[in-house]
């Protein structure tokens, strides 16, 4: 009988109260055989209750050096936590690495941070530790509420010199190098600034309410090469907001490298080398979606594996997995004809992989096809145009999104509780209304929010959502398969029910229904109630989702 290890991760990582504990040496660690997490990989602080990841990025050997210099460098959270804790590691280092005046603080804008947010972080009760090469420190409690959705600015001085660093070379993200201790100033006076993430691997959170962690495990796609820069729109990134706006509290860790294998080691150690210590040793860890991997091994290792190969080492990763209590998530792999490492033999040994992903007895809990979520119906070794980069091989924002579109939410059980939440319309700047006590059809004109603004944001099986006004506890509905109004008059969820949940580029929703398939609409500019009419998401069709 499995156990599940999502919270016994959590607990393991608790078991040491100082912050430093030896790897078993920098790089013969990280590139040992598939096993369990031990004391020699990971340590934490003593604290009550269980951590959860809400960010992290995997290790990299080959960093720069800094020699006293202070890193600021911001993070995007998924869930929030009434305190944290931070990560720092040196698996690749030389020697050893000391750290002094590290600070946690919210991030206003660029280097600054937020007036009053600001918060020392300490290591066994002090300021600053030594990090033997190949260890990793992990902070104590620090009582600092951490907001889900938010930037978080860590900051740590680097008193002497540190030789190369243990870094995650695609960070997505702007951070800043600035010369002294500058760890706790408001702001930073013309720092450098850096795109990738230097010793910080992780920030955890302490959430009642968390459902524990899901471990995106994958190469450049997974990392959000071709991602708009400081714009978090990698997919898992488009994931947690996804389940953030579902009332699921999962917290998502991007453990992504650019370039990973699954079967060679190279840009990072390959997935069945760093599996133990990059999923099962991931605070609060109950589910990994492993996904772009073994496009890498096709286009870059000659001679390229059979399918079967490919398929031996995923098995190999879900038994892992299994044995330890992840629930393993499948990925097919997305197209790359026309990429540069293309070749005819590889697209055949991707077909015959993404088969056996799709088949039965594959030994997945459940798999996410980004494959269909992203390719030409036309072309189907190919990208669809609209979610093409241009290098053929990385998905821009928008395939981002149809990625993280493609998670099922029902995978990660129900939310924790349904989000309640209102639209303001983009057509007028109204809130939507269901009028009269419900018995209208839906409006966006109110100016405040009361209870016939509100509704239960419910997430479905199949991945879409319906809404439970707050007005008279009915469900909406787009009636007559979307040629009438939206009005809240059901009681059970079904087709007319049902809609998908579309994030846009400026942080605004929009709804299209299962209904009819059309777009909903606050037709008019507004004055007339909303309806699914519409192909194309314009300034009528977009809503701010706002929390209650």
């Amino acid at each position: 009988m499995r156990t599940r290890i999502g919270w016994a991760v959590a607990a393991f990582l608790t078991a040491l109260a100082t912050a430093v504990a030896p790897a078993a040496s920098g790089s013969a660690a990280a590139h040992a055989p598939l096993s369990q997490p031990t004391a020699a990989t990971a340590a934490a602080a003593a604290a009550t209750g269980p951590w959860t990841g809400t960010w992290a990025v995997s290790p990299q050997s080959g960093g720069a050096a800094f020699n006293q210099q202070t890193l600021r460098q911001v993070v995007h959270t998924s869930i929030g936590g009434t305190s944290a804790r931070v990560q720092i590691s040196n698996a690749f280092g030389a020697q050893p690495l000391a750290i002094a005046d590290v600070h946690i603080a919210q991030r206003s804008a660029g280097s600054g941070t937020v007036a009053g947010t600001d918060q020392v972080v300490t290591f066994g009760g002090q300021s600053s530790t030594t990090i033997a090469a190949g260890a990793l420190a992990v902070s104590d409690p620090i009582a600092f509420a951490v907001p889900a959705l938010s930037d978080v600015a860590i900051s740590i001085y680097l008193p002497q010199g540190t030789g190369a660093s243990t870094y995650h070379q695609q960070g997505s993200a702007t951070n800043y190098v600035a010369s002294g201790d500058v760890s706790g100033s408001g702001d930073l006076t013309n720092p450098q600034t850096v795109g990738s993430y230097f010793f910080l691997t992780n920030l955890d959170v302490q959430n009642s309410a968390s459902q524990g962690s899901v471990v995106t495990l994958g190469a450049s796609i997974t990392d959000g090469y071709a991602s708009s820069f400081d714009a978090d729109r990698r997919w898992p990134n488009d994931l947690a907001v996804r389940l953030a706006q579902t009332g699921h509290v999962v917290g998502v860790l991007n453990q992504g490298i650019s370039g990973n294998r699954l079967l060679v080691d190279g840009a990072g150690p390959s997935a069945l080398h760093r599996f133990a210590q990059d999923v099962l040793a991931q605070p609060g860890v109950r589910w990994v979606i492993f996904a772009d991997d073994p496009i890498n091994d096709l286009g870059s290792t000659s001679p390229p594996p059979s399918s079967d190969q490919l398929i031996a080492g995923l098995q190999q990763l879900i038994a892992t997995a299994h044995q330890n209590g992840v629930q393993f998530l499948c990925s097919t792999l997305t197209p790359y004809q026309g990429a540069g490492y293309w070749t005819q033999q590889g697209e055949t040994a991707r077909e015959a992989f993404n088969a056996y992903v799709r088949s039965a007895g594959n030994g997945c809990d459940a798999v996410v096809d980004q494959d269909a979520a992203t390719h030409d119906p036309a072309n189907p070794t190919m990208y669809l145009p609209a979610y093409d980069s241009g290098d053929h091989l990385h998905p821009n924002d928008a395939g981002l999104q149809a990625i993280a579109n493609a998670v099922n939410l029902a995978l990660f059980g129900a939310p924790a509780s349904a989000p309640v939440v209102s639209l303001r319309a983009h057509a007028n700047g109204d809130i939507v209304t269901a009028d009269n006590a419900g018995s209208a059809p839906l409006i966006a004109n109110r100016t405040a929010i009361g209870p016939w603004e509100t509704f239960d944001l419910l997430s479905n099986a199949d991945g879409s959502v319906s809404l439970r006004a707050h007005a008279n506890n009915d469900i909406v509905t787009a009636d007559n398969a979307g040629s009438s109004p939206l009005i809240a008059n059901r009681t059970a969820i079904g087709p007319w029910e049902s809609f998908d949940l579309l994030d846009n580029a400026d942080g605004s929703v929009s709804f299209r229904a299962h209904a009819n398939g059309d777009i909903v609409t606050a037709d008019n500019a507004g004055s007339a109630p909303l309806i699914a009419n519409r192909t194309a998401i314009g300034g009528w069709e977009s809503f701010d989702l706002i929390h209650d």
